[in-house]
């Protein structure tokens, strides 16, 4: 079956019957609770829409409300998903058994085998909820997220379908909650950021906007949602704005914002392990800090707004208009300098919540006060307790043992010195004590005649041992700090277990110790991948090979033209924010030119693999997961012996890769990586 174009069908925007002036609004009230309520917020329930109840009765929650990738598909939605949002969806969707998927995902099985397979029953429950086998006991409020079936959220807003206590909050529908003496006004906006796609609606038919099992925001849908709030305003009401794009991260977002005066916000999108809690007062430095995201979001917008102005101007109606300058008002929405200072800038709150498999928030109204409680699994440090600690000693360290100063050493008894490597390293610093008077008397009560004699030349041969022994000591100090500080004295990692240990000059290896993975089983390396894994040495230096760790979250380019950093990041949209190095190696004559992408996390890279822009300067470069160099060159460097040179480092980024499920690379050339695919476009 031909899958749908990768282009819309519709014009920049989509025509929309003219809506009578005074038109009434989508509203509705319901009381919950005029004493005290509970609701719960989640996000990201990926198609499992019976846990909904079972999450809400633990809370006992009276609403829930969810802010997007519900899971709004249907029998026929399969053929409407492209093939890489079916793989993203199989690989995060909650109904599909983790060896199922693993065999699904497998490197070698190809699109089709996924599309095979997969049915709706492995994607959602919504069919079943549709039909009424699953019914919600509480009302649920949801705004949809970055994958949904733009099909299905139609038929939501022409009423073809309805669903007991389920809501959905578009630009044309708010609702009013009347809980524990707040009037909670709820106001939502569904769908992934995508500044390029915010002047094409896709598949939609009016200010909804998607296609091929994707979902974006749009100008218009923005322009609506402001018509709909004013048209709604009640200074009595509290405003909370429920949207999938965070407001943290989208200056776009914060401006809506402030239009609508919103007093609460809640998104999702981020898909940490915890729920974040702030206002921007807390997290900016001053109010110029705040601007600067508003700004920042503005110039994103105009860029867009200025290629296709003309374009927008000749197709929209009068109606449209009307909308698009609500939008363009929103964009305009930046405090100047010097004016009068924001009072959202102190007085919004913001929640940005974890996917609904790790945690949830939950807002306690109760005699007019918002209270909330968040409620994660949270981060998992148990590794570290199986992790072997780092050992190594240097001499004159804090984490040397101190010598017993109360007590009296015997010298030794035999002429043979001591050999350097029966010293005694920790206590290296304290020479042997001499005998006492009291010793040296009693050994005389029993001696020969001669004894005199014979103690003064023990003693003599005693000093030059001491003194002997005092400069091997010196010598070894020396050695070992020279072995320290090989690289600038840092030393944050252990040494990867196939790199030889740093040798002093003295021939004894420094100590390591293997690092937390060689004792942490994959499974849960897998479940952790987000965790900090930085270990505390205690103070003691950890030698490190003279190479830095690779990033495996890297990905490599090959390209036929010339560019600058800021264009690579401009190709990657809005997967840029998760990039934290470009390198850009001078390309040998004749050869393409080539980068390296290293991002800080899986989902990051991800992301960037799946969101990337088709063409970079009209030509089409290839993007694909780097290759660890230990695959690149097996057994050693490149045409050296085996265990010697760059191959030798080996283990490392291979047991990274490994622990986040990621495989080799696809064979050369191609312009898809084997691993796992990332979440399409607006699923940071």
């Amino acid at each position: 079956m031909q899958r749908p174009g990768s282009t819309s069908a519709h014009s920049a925007v989509s025509p929309r019957p003219p809506v009578p002036v005074g038109h009434q609004v989508n509203t509705q009230t319901k009381v919950l609770d005029t004493i005290q309520g509970r609701i719960l917020c989640v996000a990201d329930i990926r198609g499992r829409l019976s846990a909904l109840n079972d999450l809400a009765r633990e809370a006992n929650a009276q609403a829930v409300v969810h802010t997007g990738d519900f899971g709004f598909f249907e029998s026929t939605s399969l053929d409407r998903i492209n093939d890489r949002t079916l793989r993203h969806l199989t690989m995060y969707s909650p109904l599909i058994p983790s060896a199922q998927r693993t065999h699904l995902l497998a490197p070698e099985n190809p699109p089709s085998a996924i599309r095979t397979t997969v049915n709706i029953n492995l994607l959602s429950e919504f069919p079943t909820l549709l039909s009424g086998q699953i019914k919600l006991q509480i009302p649920v409020y949801t705004v949809w997220g970055a994958c949904e079936d733009v099909s299905v959220l139609e038929k939501f807003r022409s009423g073809t379908y309805t669903i007991d206590n389920l809501h959905v909050l578009d630009e044309a529908t708010t609702r009013l909650l009347d809980v524990g003496g707040v009037k909670l006004r709820l106001l939502g906006l569904g769908g992934a950021l995508v500044p390029h796609k915010m002047f094409d609606n896709g598949e939609g038919m009016a200010t909804i906007a998607g296609g091929q099992g994707t979902m974006w925001t749009t100008a218009l849908q923005i322009g609506e949602l402001v018509d709909t709030a004013q048209r709604v305003y009640d200074a009595t009401e509290t405003r909370l704005l429920i949207t999938h794009a965070s407001p943290g991260r989208e200056g776009i977002m914060a401006q809506l914002a402030l239009v609508l005066k919103a007093d609460l916000t809640i998104s999702a999108g981020l898909h940490f392990r915890y729920a974040s809690s702030y206002n921007e007062f807390s997290v900016q430095g001053d109010f110029e800090g705040f601007r600067h995201k508003l700004v920042v979001g503005k110039e994103g917008f105009d860029k867009v707004w200025d290629g296709v102005k003309t374009q927008v101007d000749a197709v929209i109606d009068e109606h449209q208009r009307v909308l698009l300058d609500k939008a363009l008002s929103v964009v305009e929405r930046v405090p100047t300098i010097g004016g009068a200072e924001e009072p959202a800038w102190k007085n919004c709150w913001n929640w940005n919540l974890c996917d609904a498999a790790y945690g949830s928030l939950i807002l306690e109204i109760k005699e007019g006060r918002v209270s909330a409680e968040l409620k994660s699994q949270g981060f998992n440090y148990a590794y570290r307790r199986t992790a072997t600690p780092t050992t190594a000693v240097t001499p004159n360290s804090a984490t040397s043992s101190l010598p017993n100063t109360n007590a009296a050493v015997k010298p030794p008894t035999t002429d043979k010195p001591i050999p350097p490597h029966m010293t005694n390293r920790s206590n290296a610093s304290t020479p042997p004590a001499k005998e006492s008077a009291k010793d040296t008397s009693s050994k005389a009560n029993g001696a020969p005649p001669n004894a005199g004699s014979t103690d003064k030349a023990e003693k003599e041969k005693q000093k030059r041992k001491e003194k002997k022994d005092r400069k091997d000591r010196e010598k070894a100090e020396r050695e070992a700090k020279e072995a320290d500080e090989v690289k600038d004295g840092s030393a944050a990692a252990a040494v990867e277990p196939s790199t030889p240990a740093q040798v002093p000059k003295s021939g004894k290896a420094t100590p390591t110790s293997n690092p937390p993975e060689a004792s942490t089983s994959a499974a849960d390396l897998d479940s952790e991948l987000k965790s900090p894994t930085t270990e505390s040495t205690g103070g003691a230096r950890t030698p490190t090979s003279k190479r830095g760790q690779k990033n495996p979250w890297t990905i490599f380019m090959r390209m036929s033209v010339t560019v600058t950093e800021s264009e690579l990041r401009e190709f990657f949209g809005e997967a840029k924010e998760g990039i934290i190095r470009i390198n850009l190696p001078q390309p040998y004559s004749g050869r393409a030119k080539i980068a390296y992408v290293e991002f800080g996390d899986e989902e990051a890279m991800k992301a960037g693999l799946d969101k990337h822009a088709e063409k970079l300067k009209d030509t089409i470069p290839e993007v694909k997961q780097a290759t660890p160099p230990e695959e690149r060159h097996p057994g050693g460097s490149r045409g050296g012996p085996p265990g010697r040179g760059r191959g030798g480092r080996g283990g490392f980024v291979a047991r990274g890769f490994a622990a986040a499920g990621l495989t080799k690379g696809g064979p050369k050339g191609s312009g898809e990586s084997s691993a796992s695919t990332p979440a399409p476009s607006g699923d940071n």
